[in-house]
């Protein structure tokens, strides 16, 4: 693949999915904000500011991605790849997780930011995708269900946000078309 066909540009119905970076800082903060402010899907309390989120992005690793997903210039959401842990003999397992302003949820627009991880992740050589939820998110639970992923543990009580405890759902995707570890992966 080239560059440009890594960046993963695409339009359907005036939709644009494309690579992030630090110009999109200030939009990501404002819907990653909505969520934490909201609870339920982040363990982070404190909103994150547009210097924070450009940090996110300059510090991602090469097998690390933002992808931004707008109609018509508005960013409706985005989402992210990023490595499962930077220990050698986890480079074939990442995490991903998708943010959408709240005002286009349930209008299909995670399910096409996550395709585009999935597809992401595939050019990185990923076999294992994660998705960590909080147990008592039953939408996003089946939103990641209907995507081909499967519950494989909950951890109890692992993260306390907003005065209480909570359980996180360990789920898993296995991509069964991402060959066998790679050299070139490090």
């Amino acid at each position: 693949m080239t560059r440009t066909e890594l960046l993963c540009v695409s339009q359907t119905d005036d939709l644009v999915l494309r690579d992030g970076d630090a110009n999109d800082a200030a939009a990501i903060a404002a819907i990653y904000n909505q969520a934490v402010r909201a609870g339920g899907s982040t363990m982070d309390s404190a909103e994150k500011s547009e210097e924070d989120m450009r940090a996110v992005i300059r510090g991602l690793h090469e097998r690390e991605v933002v992808l931004i997903l707008e109609r018509g210039g508005e960013v409706l959401g985005w989402g992210l790849v990023k490595r499962y842990s930077d220990r050698l003999g986890y480079r074939v397992a990442c995490e991903t997780s998708v943010y959408l302003h709240f005002a286009h949820r349930r209008k299909g627009y995670g399910s096409t930011l996550k395709k585009a991880l999935f597809e992401r992740c595939r050019h990185f050589g990923y076999h294992h995708i994660v998705a960590k939820v909080f147990a008592d998110n039953q939408a996003s639970i089946g939103y990641n269900r209907k995507l081909g992923f499967e519950v494989v543990g909950v951890q109890k009580e692992v993260g306390f946000a907003n005065g209480r405890w909570h359980d996180v759902v360990i789920m898993q995707l296995i991509l069964d078309d991402v060959p066998p570890y790679r050299p070139e992966l490090g």
